[in-house]
């Protein structure tokens, strides 16, 4: 598989010619032309960093191709098309040659006087990939590569360091990052990596770079 990073908590994986975004906020500047050319859509929850509903309903109008994969508001605000499917921890699909588990409940927490938003992460092709949108749910599966949100009003050094330990992956590839300035990823990167809290490798990538998974 092939990832390409877009700003914020916004990737592209492909594989054998099949295209799956997750998550493409109002954040993500090429969101449009990434779902453009996606065959399937995955949202992690409805925030709007993470779910640009007017993008994604004017492109399930244009493309009767197009499949949406998210939690149950993400499919009640898309008027409950029947090519948008709610997905809660448990659930599997294929898009095409790429396998989905889906794994989480929860948002993870803000504030107490801030509601928390049903929130999925998803493994995808038997752990090469997982994304947790905005939280340090750790899957009871194998991570090879793991996106690892450290921004937002949610995120915590500590708690993200501890995260890496307990999910384990091969690699790490820093997502969610617009709130941090270059000096704030970097130090972020350093004291999470290979020689840092965790000893696993952070992977800095700019907006449309791309890895080989």
């Amino acid at each position: 598989m092939r990832l390409t990073k877009h700003a914020h908590a916004c990737v592209t994986v492909e594989k054998d010619g099949t295209r799956l975004v997750i998550d493409p906020g109002t954040l993500t500047p090429d969101a449009a032309e990434a779902v453009a050319r996606a065959d399937a859509v995955l949202v992690t929850h409805e925030h709007f960093d993470h779910f640009d509903e007017k993008l994604i309903a004017a492109a399930l109008a244009a493309r009767p191709e197009l499949r949406v994969y998210g939690t149950a508001a993400v499919a009640r605000a898309l008027g409950g098309d029947e090519r948008v499917r709610a997905v809660t921890a448990g659930d599997t699909f294929a898009v095409g040659p790429v396998a989905v588990a889906v794994h989480g409940h929860r948002h993870a927490p803000i504030h107490a006087d801030v509601p928390r938003p049903d929130n999925v992460g998803y493994l995808l092709d038997g752990g090469a990939l997982y994304h947790p949108g905005d939280a340090y749910h750790v899957p009871d599966a194998p991570v090879r590569t793991l996106l690892l949100p450290t921004s937002g009003p949610w995120t915590k050094l500590g708690e993200a360091a501890d995260y890496v330990r307990a999910v384990r992956p091969g690699r790490v590839v820093q997502i969610h990052e617009l709130m941090l300035s270059e000096l704030g990823q970097t130090s972020t990167a350093r004291l999470l990596g290979e020689q840092g809290l965790t000893g696993v490798p952070v992977t800095r990538l700019a907006p449309g770079a791309t890895l080989t998974l």
